[in-house]
């Protein structure tokens, strides 16, 4: 059986709103909401954004990203790769929820976003439903399951298709009512500096994810492979807005992301040449150039 692990350098929530708030880990949050802003800033441009599809889009986006979480906090615990863990505390090796309760709220939470994908099934159709079914069998296969993503070096692969591609072409399908190249495009982006946090991550967590047969990517290849991919997803998010407006197929008002491109020098650093707990700063400023980047990628697609 797992054993509880110690505390990791954040600090314990006293209380248990804290310990839930803790569970659905806030600060990836903005993975689900980018590549909705993003995909609704091109139908706005287009003029077919529509508010409630967008809402809802936004809503179960967040809903998958917790219920994802949840069930990573629970198969990580139960397979026991949370024993050592440098980084943010996960609630249940740290003895703050039950397991049970957390696999519970991960359920919970699905059927919440099964219910918002109702709603948008009845917008966009069958599309939106395979999307919905996609989306939340791989964010329980991503640690869970016979075969975990995760586990077997496709969680990059994962984070970039379902948090990219999927994520802003569906935004943008539920409100215009079609797919297109420009929206695939845009996603690129997205998808890549979402990756980026994920590889940040397993570098981090390389020695203690190998200890339990957790097979990433930075535990298949090592660290200079991890740290050449995360320049790698850098470049290509960065690049995109510029070949969008190379190929006129976005104006020149797509090369506002480039401003967030001094964000991307703290945490290239940490990455180029720190390990272990260090790299939770790396995680944190990674987030932020998504952040960034995001919002003015989708400003500069509306305008």
């Amino acid at each position: 059986m797992s054993q509880v692990a110690s505390p990791s350098s954040s600090a314990l929530p006293a209380s248990r709103a804290g310990a839930w708030l803790l569970a659905t880990r806030p600060r990836t949050l903005v993975a689900g909401a980018v590549p909705v802003l993003v995909g609704t800033a091109l139908a706005a441009h287009q003029n077919t954004a529509r508010a409630l599809p967008a809402l809802a889009a936004l809503l179960g986006a967040v809903l998958i990203q917790i219920g994802t979480n949840l069930v990573n906090d629970y198969y990580d615990f139960k397979k026991g790769a949370d024993r050592e863990r440098v980084g943010e505390a996960r609630v249940t090796s740290a003895g703050l929820i039950a397991p049970e309760q957390v696999l519970a709220a991960a359920g919970f939470t699905a059927l919440l976003a099964v219910g918002v994908g109702l709603y948008l099934a009845s917008v966009g159709g069958w599309p939106i439903v395979a999307i919905g079914v996609a989306s939340l069998l791989a964010g329980f296969a991503y640690t869970g399951g016979p075969f975990p993503l995760g586990y077997h070096g496709l969680g990059d692969l994962f984070v970039f298709v379902f948090f990219g591609l999927v994520a802003v072409g569906g935004t943008y399908f539920v409100q215009a009512g079609t797919l297109s190249l420009t929206a695939l495009a845009a996603a690129i982006p997205v998808g890549t500096i979402g990756t980026a946090i994920i590889v940040v991550n397993n570098l981090r967590d390389r020695e203690s994810d190998a200890k339990v047969g957790k097979r990433t990517l930075a535990v298949r290849f090592g660290e200079a492979f991890t740290r050449a991919e995360y320049v790698t997803l850098l470049a290509l998010a960065f690049a995109t807005p510029v070949v969008l407006v190379a190929l006129g197929a976005a104006r020149p008002f797509a090369l506002l992301p480039l401003v967030s491109a001094p964000l991307a020098i703290a945490p290239l650093k940490l990455v180029l040449r720190e390990k272990g707990r260090p790299l939770d700063r790396g995680l944190a400023l990674t987030a932020r150039l998504q952040a960034a980047f995001g919002v003015l990628f989708a400003l500069g697609l509306w305008l």
